[in-house]
């Protein structure tokens, strides 16, 4: 699929989030009926009592259908006439925060639905319900590009545009104090289909585009192109019966985390130190090119290096600047310096409290650390988005917390580069996940 200028346009990968029972599965279904994306055969799957259930066309556990609720992720796929799309529908129960996480954390965009029965609606000082401000604070934590806020279920107040005054103007109030960039607002009814797929042309004084269009419209995330060349290899592929001695006999695949990799780029390799010259680079159909961040490429270099899985591939140290009246040679500096001490904003996975002096695996890239739980700042009131005094993060709770690793990694802000910005902890006796890690 292409614009107008005949420029490729990428699949919008999204997911629906919100509370508990705000209607995330249904609209999902409503997006796949409407868009006929379902078989028939599908269709009658899912009939109660004569009627689509469209929440069943997403709950694909046995749980999820007998208990009428969410529990994992569940991706759907559909394409229209001008976008194909990728949909990760998310649980909204607080307990399953942690799959809200994995599926934010490589979304384009976040659909947060609101149900306007459950809110206070003709109050216009009404309060969020907590899982609305949670997921939309972690989607912003997460970087996720677009971010939408749908009201739904208007079709079931007394007096939909009063609801869709007031609730809209919560959410500009919570995005506005939170420093969340909102992309727009729109009033649906899942059930019914207003506004999802096709308009209802003055429903609560909304004039705007559906919700589909809406999709069809937002960017991809954009992918660290500008900084550095930072490659975190993750499979080494061995050839040592080529006859070629000019350069390496390996190949180091990965996908390039920022920057772009070309032949002749100067690299280092991190934590070795050791210094090369990229000799070829082939992306994921083998065929030879430089490939940019976001995008899988093998690596060749000019020497054999002592290269392993989990190490980086990064470029090479660069100058500083000298001052006229210095007569010392600065040293070089790494675009990507290691660093063991980390001040992180996490989001807390574990059924047991983060507290300060617990040891965790980290995982960054696809290399694994121990790492030591230094200090527990503050964290984050979701109501009040306060940073109060902590020692311990409970469950699904965010907060700002000291890490201290056992050896150095090349990490930098989120803010700046997505993959060196983030990190996992897991638990070294369960191995389970515990938090989802942004460096600030």
């Amino acid at each position: 699929m292409t614009t107008p200028d005949n420029t490729p346009i990428s699949a919008l990968r999204f997911i629906t989030c919100g509370s508990v029972d705000d209607g995330k599965s249904t609209l999902i279904g409503r997006l796949l009926v409407d868009s006929k994306a379902v078989l028939q055969d599908h269709l009658a799957g899912v009939q109660r009592q004569g009627e689509t259930d469209l929440a069943l066309l997403t709950d694909g556990l046995s749980a999820e259908r007998e208990q009428g609720i969410t529990i994992d992720v569940a991706y759907r796929y559909f394409a229209t006439e001008a976008r194909k799309f990728i949909i990760g529908d998310a649980p909204g129960h607080e307990q399953y925060t942690r799959n809200m996480v994995t599926a934010a954390s490589s979304a384009d965009a976040a659909v947060v639905l609101v149900d306007a029965t459950k809110l206070d609606w003709q109050n216009p000082q009404l309060t969020l319900l907590p899982q609305t401000r949670r997921h939309s604070l972690l989607a912003h934590l997460l970087r996720v590009h677009s971010l939408v806020f749908a009201i739904n279920k208007l079709d079931a107040v007394a007096d939909p545009a009063l609801a869709w005054k007031h609730i809209s103007a919560a959410l500009d109030a919570f995005s506005n104090a939170a420093g969340i960039d909102v992309h727009t607002t729109v009033p649906i009814s899942a059930l019914k289909g207003w506004n999802v797929v096709d308009a209802q042309p003055g429903w609560c004084g909304y004039t705007g585009p559906t919700l589909l269009e809406i999709l069809e419209q937002l960017p991809n995330t954009p992918t660290d192109t500008n900084l550095p060349l930072a490659f975190p290899v993750q499979w080494v592929e061995k050839f040592h019966d080529s006859a070629v001695t000019t350069q390496g006999r390996r190949v180091f695949w990965g996908r390039v985390a920022a920057g772009n990799v070309a032949v002749g780029a100067e690299v280092q390799i991190f934590p070795s130190g050791q210094k090369a010259v990229v000799a070829q680079v082939i992306d994921h159909a083998r065929q030879p090119g430089s490939v940019a961040a976001g995008l899988s490429a093998g690596i060749t270099l000019d020497r054999e290096v002592d290269v392993s899985r989990g190490d980086w591939i990064v470029a090479a140290p660069v100058a500083a600047a000298v001052a006229e009246d210095d007569f010392d040679t600065p040293a070089a500096v790494s675009p990507w310096p290691g660093r063991k001490e980390l001040s992180t904003t996490i989001a807390w996975m574990d059924d047991e409290p983060l507290v300060a002096g617990r040891t965790y695996w980290a995982l960054h890239g696809h290399r694994w650390v121990k790492a030591k739980v230094r200090r527990v700042v503050h964290k984050l009131n979701i109501n009040t988005l306060a940073e109060e005094e902590a020692t311990q993060l409970e469950p699904n709770a965010i907060g700002h917390v000291e890490l201290l690793l056992q050896e150095a990694l090349p990490a930098a802000p989120f803010t700046q580069a997505r993959v060196l910005g983030s990190l996992i902890l897991v638990d070294t006796a369960s191995h389970k996940t515990a938090a989802a890690v942004l460096v600030n």
